[in-house]
């Protein structure tokens, strides 16, 4: 009985020595032994809780990090497409959610000018993989198309089929895993401009109307919004006050100009709050709504002029 005794108590002093000294600091001081073990050189990741003293090196801290995936899985692929029927209620976003692809890529392959003038039963492209279209300007070349898109020359060549690097102007080239600038998906997703007054009464479209006042038929060149008398104008994007003026036609009025060529107009105000140079930012009040000049009763006339042409502001407003 006593040999069998000396053997275990011999067995028992052999583990210890092996596993105890991985503990025995932590039990030192006071620590709890399941959350505070520490490293001992050979362990590897798996199972060890790093007390906050240790630091990981980032290379080897995949838990945390994350661990890179296989550069074949954002390689370019050869292009090819199906196709998708519009259906009630789809919007451009829900369909590249379902697709797995960027707004900006189903835009771009399908010409769209409006998402918000998809039609039930039309018929759209769906490509195998993002990227948008460019058409090839005068002085392009591979390698400043592949730095301006963050891509490279062989995975343009690739998507393309191209078999030398010459390229001519107006050629069509979709450059895989590029997005559109923000302010061409906003025009085209009409998120531009907010509305300038509270009310959503209009008036009077833009158009071609029959003109109040000499009973012809004339173009109108922006959205005429019924508000109330004082009510706030607000800028309907940030930029820069360029005019502030009044005429017989637009009474009290002020012209912001804004980037990417756009310019804004605010026509009949009863008060100006601002003055030629400012800045304002998006929503920031600049006048007070009124019947100021050629005016029928209080209303807000709102032109967008697009590099020096009006256009449709309804079509660019959230």
């Amino acid at each position: 009985m006593k040999k069998t005794f000396l053997r275990l108590f011999l067995i028992a002093c052999i583990i210890f020595s092996f596993t105890g000294t991985r503990f025995l600091p932590a039990a030192i001081n006071g620590a709890s032994s399941k959350s505070t073990p520490v490293e001992t050189g050979n362990e590897g990741i798996g199972g060890v809780i790093f007390p906050e003293s240790i630091r990981v090196p980032p290379e080897v801290d995949f838990e945390i990090m994350g661990m890179p995936e296989p550069e074949e899985y954002s390689l370019p692929h050869m292009l090819t497409f199906n196709s998708y029927v519009i259906e009630q209620g789809d919007m451009i976003g829900y369909i590249a959610i379902r697709t797995g692809l960027n707004e900006d890529t189903l835009i771009s392959v399908n010409d769209i000018k409006n998402t918000r003038l998809l039609q039930i039963g039309q018929v759209i492209k769906i490509p195998n993989q993002d990227g948008i279209y460019y058409a090839v300007q005068q002085g392009d070349t591979l390698e400043s198309l592949a730095e301006k898109y963050s891509t490279t020359v062989s995975h343009i060549s690739f998507v393309n089929e191209l078999f030398s690097g010459a390229l001519r102007p107006n050629d069509m080239l979709f450059i895989p895993g590029a997005k559109m600038e923000f302010i061409n998906r906003q025009e085209i997703n009409g998120d531009l401009f907010i509305w300038p007054v509270d009310s959503r009464r209009i008036t009077s479209s833009y158009g071609y109307r029959i003109d109040p006042f000499s009973r012809t038929r004339q173009f109108h060149t922006g959205l005429d919004i019924g508000a109330v008398m004082g009510s706030p104008i607000r800028a309907g994007m940030a930029g820069r006050v360029s005019h502030v003026g009044y005429d017989d036609s637009y009474g009290n009025h002020v012209v912001i100009t804004h980037h990417s060529g756009y310019r804004t107009l605010y026509a009949h105000m009863s008060l100006v709050r601002v003055k030629a140079g400012a800045y304002v930012e998006t929503g920031e009040r600049i006048g007070d709504v009124g019947s100021s000049g050629r005016s029928t009763g209080p209303h807000l006339h709102f032109t967008v002029y697009k590099n020096g042409v009006t256009v449709n502001p309804r079509s660019l407003m959230r």
